[in-house]
């Protein structure tokens, strides 16, 4: 008899190395990964065998220079819809998630781009919605600033109703291609959106069919208030950073909380907080391996990712043994974070050099050091009480540290009856139990 208990959902976040910023220092990763298909067509294949969700990659449309950004490896990596059209071909089951701002692109070509992947996946696209948290960006669009936060979310809601929108240009059964009576599409069958807006104008319709799942699943990951207001719009997967089990269940139920107004279900949401994972046969061999990327910190690296990750803030001329400076909110980056950071320096007393060493692995996410019992047993309450309906795994170092939770994590899980054996549907949007869009123009 199949198990119909809930189950979490498990993602499994792509970044080079690994999500630690040192760990393309250490011996046992492949320095070049970025550029390397052969790397991640097999970290694909690891976390497919294991019956994850989905793939997730980020993305930036800058990339970071100078003295402190030279000791990183985050200036060279595959633009990620190419990325995932590839690994498409070399997986069967797995989404395939992508980070795509709204900030810097036009929504006929996301609109087209996913649609396109969903296609060539057969329906296992997902789009990560974000209006930009990198300031950098605006110097490669011709701006001289970057859009501040008010504006970013506004763009971000109206590029969201004209994506959607030409993703329903065409009915499901509008193209019947009958080469005997040389119909190709019913004409009846297609609307144009003809969009005019603050931010858009967008005639459409789109020249690619209605996508398999109707629409590709649409991901979002800002947690501030106009990000929350625009998640219970419009999200079907919220990404967040939650270190604490008591914030992460209530911004659990806000979240939730707000999808009734909208005339949303709570099931038409998933909340996957990121979770930092390091995994050991023992305790001792977990934080031994934690401790090993570490020791690899530069603390000038540390403190740049710190400032960035505050909201493009230049920490460089403070004291690194002294506290986080008062800083004034961020305009350019994600409040959230900067609010969680600064919280984390004074409930902890941490010094400059501290934090920045301190989020090098997991930035501010749920930190998971130890066992796969130990990280099953903290998933597992998060879980259990309200703050999670899955995690979006991070693990320092690829492809061991996603090597490690496929062999040792995930049959933890499985044995207690919280994740699945094997895969009950083709979908993005089956794994995830989400429902499939209907068409504002033809249902």
């Amino acid at each position: 008899m199949a198990d119909t208990r809930r189950q979490m959902s498990l993602g499994a976040f792509l970044m080079t190395t690994g999500h630690h910023v040192a760990a393309w220092r250490h011996p046992s990763v492949p320095p070049g990964a970025g550029l390397d298909i052969a790397h991640y067509r097999h970290l694909a294949q690891v976390a497919e065998r294991a019956c994850f969700d989905l793939l997730f990659v980020a993305d930036s449309v800058a990339a970071p220079t100078g003295e402190v950004a030279s000791q990183m490896a985050r200036s060279d990596h595959f633009e990620p819809l190419t990325l995932l059209a590839a690994l498409s071909g070399a997986t069967e089951r797995i989404g395939l998630v992508a980070t795509v701002t709204t900030s810097y692109n036009e929504p006929y070509h996301v609109a087209r781009k996913f649609a396109s992947l969903d296609h060539l996946s057969a329906g296992r696209a997902g789009w990560n919605l974000v209006t930009s948290d990198a300031a950098a960006e605006a110097a490669n669009f011709g701006r001289e600033a970057h859009w501040g936060h008010a504006e970013r979310y506004a763009r971000a809601e109206e590029f969201h109703h004209v994506v959607t929108g030409l993703w329903d240009s065409w009915a499901d059964d509008a193209f019947v291609r009958d080469q005997a009576s040389g119909q190709y599409y019913q004409a009846d069958r297609v609307r144009l959106l003809d969009h005019a807006g603050e931010h858009f104008r967008v005639k459409g319709p789109l020249n690619v069919a209605r996508a398999p799942q109707g629409w590709p699943v649409v991901v979002q990951a800002g947690a501030s208030e106009a990000g929350r207001a625009l998640a219970a719009r419009t999200a079907e997967v919220v990404f967040t950073a939650q270190p604490h089990l008591a914030a992460a269940q209530a911004f659990y139920a806000d979240l939730k909380g707000r999808l009734a107004a909208h005339g949303r279900p709570s099931s038409a949401l998933k909340i996957m907080p990121g979770a930092y994972v390091v995994l050991g046969e023992t305790q001792a061999q977990a934080r031994e391996l934690h401790e090993q990327f570490q020791a690899l910190v530069e603390p000038a690296v540390g403190i740049a990712l710190l400032g960035r990750m505050l909201g493009n803030f230049d920490l460089s001329g403070y004291p690194t043994d002294g506290p986080l400076p008062e800083l004034p909110l961020t305009d350019s980056g994600q409040r959230s974070r900067q609010h969680l950071l600064t919280q984390l320096a004074g409930s902890e007393n941490l010094t400059l050099a501290q934090l920045g060493r301190r989020i090098a692995g997991g930035r501010g996410h749920l930190s998971l050091i130890g066992t796969a019992a130990e990280v099953a047993d903290q998933m597992q309450t998060w879980f259990e009480q309200n703050a999670a309906d899955g995690f979006n795994i991070l693990v320092p170092h690829l492809p061991g540290g996603l090597e490690d939770v496929a062999r040792l994590l995930v049959p933890e899980l499985q044995r207690r009856g919280l994740f699945r054996h094997t895969y009950t549907g083709p979908t993005l949007r089956d794994h995830l139990g989400l429902a499939r869009p209907g068409n504002r123009h033809f249902d």
